[in-house]
This record gives C-alpha cells, structure tokens and sequence, in this order.
C-alpha cells in the first residue's frame, strides 16, 4: 500500500543541526499599506528563487505585538528574519542573533543591537521635497507627519525643518500623529479653513497624503494650496493635478534586504551593513502650483 508522506521541514533541521528550514519570517508594518506590500512582494520573489517560503505579517506600530510575532516566527525555527519595527529596544533579539540566525531592518533602523539595515535617506528626500516648494516660491509650508516617535517620521521632520532654516523661512503649521487617511482629511480640512491657510502642504506618508488630496478636492482648492507627498501612490498620476512626491522604491528595498539575508545565510560573516536606497522627485503639477498672490 502507498504512503503519502510530507516532509517535515523542521524536523529535517533539528535531524541535521543546521536550522535549514528555508524559511524567512518577514514583519511589516501593515500589510494593507502600498509600501509594505511591495517589500513583501520583493522579499517574496527572491526567496522563491531560492526556494525558500516567507511567512509575512504585520504588527501595526504595536511594540507588544511586534515582540509576540517575532517570537511566533522564532518558534518556528525561521532561517532569518526581515523586520520593520516600532520598538524602542531591539536588544531582545540578540539571543536570536548569537545562534546564528540573521537578522535584516528594512524602512526602519535598530536599537541596540548591530545588524544589516536598508533605508531610504529619509531626511535628503524630505529636504528634496520642500526646496522643490520653496524654488516654487512658497514661504508658508505645512507639514503633515505620523508620529515622530517613528524614526523615518522623525527623519522627515528634520528634513523639513532643516530645509527651511537654512533658507531663512520658519516653518509652517505642523501636525503630527496623523494615523490614519480619515485623521489626515480632518487635519488638511483644519488647515485650510483656519486662519492661517498655508499655500503648499508637505505629507510625509502616503496615507497622509491620500487624506490630505481628498480633503483639498473636497474643498476645491486642489489647484490652489500646492502638495508634495513622500512616496508614490497608485494612480497619482492621474489625479488632477497629478500628485509629485518623493518616490521611495520599496521593491529595491526589499530585493536589496533579501540579497543581505541570503549572503549572510551563505556564511558572509563581514560586520553589519546599512544600505540606502535613494528617493526620486517625481514631477507632476501639484508640487508646481505657485502661491496666491
């Protein structure tokens, strides 16, 4: 009679002492975010030429959560780990670290702990973005941002900041701790019918930036206030005015964050690596629209 039998992947590894058990675990932020779906997509296509399976989740900026899930992958005996984190303190990943297992950071650096990292020059491309508003001569530039307690956030912001003193400008009104498309309508809304309406916008996440067009089309003033957003959005191209952002490329983030996980997995034993992945203007018409005179 004939047996069907699966082969047990980590019993395989336990028999060879190797942990081999072709398995990345890859934490994310949201998994429903553009951005964190093209880095799932990238790691994903080069684990499967290495056949090699990815077990994906995401911790939505939960501290608590990220620890819970990082230690269900642990469990499971994972080759490697990808994250993006939100914790304040990565030292509980040194057990981890001493048995062998790498670790890569995509987005968002470590702390306390060595370990290859991938970013985007967060704070170049923020600065990037507003010298484009300011060479389109606005002087009043708001800023829209996530929770500065995250680090690309934190980036951004001193970018931001940065960019415009050593124009000689002050910056704009800031809000911050915008979580969510709904929170960043209701601040854009808040804005520009306020007292002091800026004549350009700077959201620094594509979340916020989708609240924040919505609100200015809502309001008919999406050829009046100029927006720069940080990263792409599907379709931004089509909008009107089309959106210009600062463009991230998530997919070379994630390719280059598997490239460093499989070499350490192949024995490169060489000291931890941050590598950066460049920003890109992307000019489209609503970073161009000039200030009210």
């Amino acid at each position: 009679m004939a047996l069907k039998f699966t082969p047990n992947q980590g019993a395989g590894a336990l028999r060879r002492g190797d942990r081999k058990t072709l398995t990345l675990g890859l934490l994310l932020d949201a998994v429903d975010n553009p951005f964190s779906a093209a880095i799932h997509r990238a790691v994903e296509g080069a684990a499967w030429e290495r056949q090699t399976a990815v077990f994906g989740a995401s911790f939505g900026d939960d501290p608590d959560r990220e620890r819970a899930l990082v230690e269900a992958f642990t469990r499971r005996r994972v080759d490697a780990l990808v994250l993006t984190t939100i914790s304040e303190d990565h030292t509980y990943l040194q057990t981890e670290r001493d048995q062998g297992v790498p670790v890569v950071f995509v987005d968002r650096p470590p702390r306390g702990l060595e370990a290859d990292t991938v970013l985007t020059d967060n704070r170049h491309a923020s600065a990037t973005a507003v010298a484009h508003l300011l060479a389109h001569d606005h002087r009043d530039i708001a800023f829209l941002s996530d929770d500065l307690d995250v680090a690309t956030a934190r980036e951004r912001y001193l970018g931001y900041t940065e960019t415009l003193q050593d124009a000689g400008v002050l910056p704009g009104p800031v809000v911050t701790g915008v979580l969510s498309v709904e929170a960043a309508y209701e601040a854009v809304r808040d804005l520009v019918t306020g007292p002091r309406r800026p004549t350009a916008i700077f959201t620094s996440q594509n979340l916020v930036s989708i609240g924040g067009i919505r609100a200015l089309h809502d309001l008919g003033l999406h050829h009046e206030i100029a927006m720069v957003g940080f990263d792409d959005l599907f379709l931004a191209d089509m909008l009107e005015p089309a959106l210009t952002v600062v463009a991230q490329d998530p997919a070379e983030m994630g390719r280059t964050a598997a490239a460093r996980v499989f070499a350490r997995l192949d024995g490169d034993d060489s000291p931890a690596v941050t590598s950066v992945v460049p920003a890109t203007l992307v000019v489209r018409g609503s970073g161009e629209i000039p200030p009210a005179h």
